[in-house]
């Protein structure tokens, strides 16, 4: 267990001794500690050391400029000049919000970045504001199409945060595969096999191996199988790809460039590094705010109210699991496993950083 406080002054000192200027290391220890309040260990301090190695590797630039290359009114395509995704998704969310203040609505593409960590942090950021928030983003092509071996699109994931009056806001926050990379890494170093229905082998054949990744193997769309709407996923997967990288110029598919060890750098390729894709609207410009939040509060709780079918399973309203999570984890420490701490306390020992 280790207090929130000591984590995130490790990853802010672990960061600035890679280049990284103490504001942008605080927006990546903000994004990686609100991934573990809201339970979602898979985008949470897991991913540091990644960033770490990356950043050691010079495969991510610690002090970006990060650039808008054109705009109108309500859209804009930014380069993220290959930095931090968090740093550069916190600025173009920013952007998109400042846009809608003026036109309603506004719509920014990014492209040269890096892997950011939850979806629902960038969407998150409209709430305050009285607008709904859209992210999404493209990732390591490690999800095989329906009816393929080849591995082209990544977990893709978005996230749409939607507020409300009373009620806690709408936060939906998924991939677009059957299971997302970093849950598979959880299994892996817990030593805990997979369903089937998550992953294929290099051959396509159904897998429980949760490092099957490493072998050649692929992530499967969400629905598994053709059977079972796996095309559905696909095509979800596929518009994210075309919003974040088609639209901003950033790598497609195959040609996202890896963050991983084991996915080798594409042969040839198209566009510049991970893409993301933000939106925000205000409520208002579709209806008053007060009429907007007292119909959200209605429709919240008519799907909350829905009979279960097991009482010990009531019907949630996306962002209900999280919301919890955030009001109980919020004076707690965080629980990390032995092997990601040690491998943080190596990290910390190699680059001269106190732990504890």
């Amino acid at each position: 267990m280790h207090s929130k406080k000591i984590l995130e002054k490790v990853i802010i000192k672990v960061l600035e001794r890679l280049g990284v200027p103490e504001k942008d290391g605080q927006t990546t220890a903000n994004v990686l500690l609100s991934a573990e309040l809201r339970n979602i260990q898979s985008h949470g301090i897991i991913r540091f050391p990644g960033y770490v190695r990356l950043l050691e590797n010079g495969k991510i630039n610690p002090i970006p400029s990060i650039k808008t290359l054109h705009e109108t009114l309500s859209t804009a395509v930014i380069d993220g000049d290959n930095g931090l995704g968090m740093v550069v998704a916190v600025k173009a969310m920013e952007a998109a919000i400042e846009k809608a203040k003026t036109a309603g609505t506004g719509w920014v593409a990014v492209n040269n970045s890096n892997h950011y960590g939850i979806a629902g942090y960038y969407s998150m950021m409209a709430l305050k504001h009285d607008m709904t928030g859209i992210s999404m983003t493209n990732a390591n092509p490690l999800v095989a199409p329906t009816f393929s071996k080849d591995r082209l699109l990544g977990t893709n994931p978005v996230s749409v945060a939607i507020p409300a009056g009373k009620e806690p806001p709408f936060v939906m926050d998924m991939a677009t595969s059957s299971i997302a990379r970093g849950k598979l890494y959880l299994k892996q170093i817990n030593n805990e096999k997979v369903k089937h229905g998550y992953v294929q082998d290099a051959g396509g054949k159904p897998s429980k191996n949760p490092a099957i990744l490493e072998e050649g193997g692929a992530i499967l769309p969400l629905g598994s199988s053709f059977e079972y709407g796996s095309h559905k996923g696909y095509c979800m997967a596929a518009v994210i790809d075309i919003l974040s990288a088609i639209f901003s110029g950033a790598g497609f598919g195959p040609f996202v460039p890896p963050s991983v060890a084991y996915l080798e750098p594409p042969k040839a390729g198209t566009g510049k590094g991970t893409g993301h894709f933000f939106g925000a609207m205000r409520i208002d410009a579709f209806q008053t705010k007060d009429v907007f939040k007292n119909n959200m509060d209605k429709w919240i709780k008519t799907f909350r109210n829905a009979e279960p079918i097991d009482e010990n399973n009531r019907v949630l309203i996306p962002g209900d699991p999280e919301h919890q999570a955030e009001l109980q984890n919020k004076d707690k420490p965080i629980m990390l496993n032995n092997e990601l701490t040690k491998q943080i306390k190596l990290i910390c020992k190699k680059h001269d950083v106190r732990w504890g």
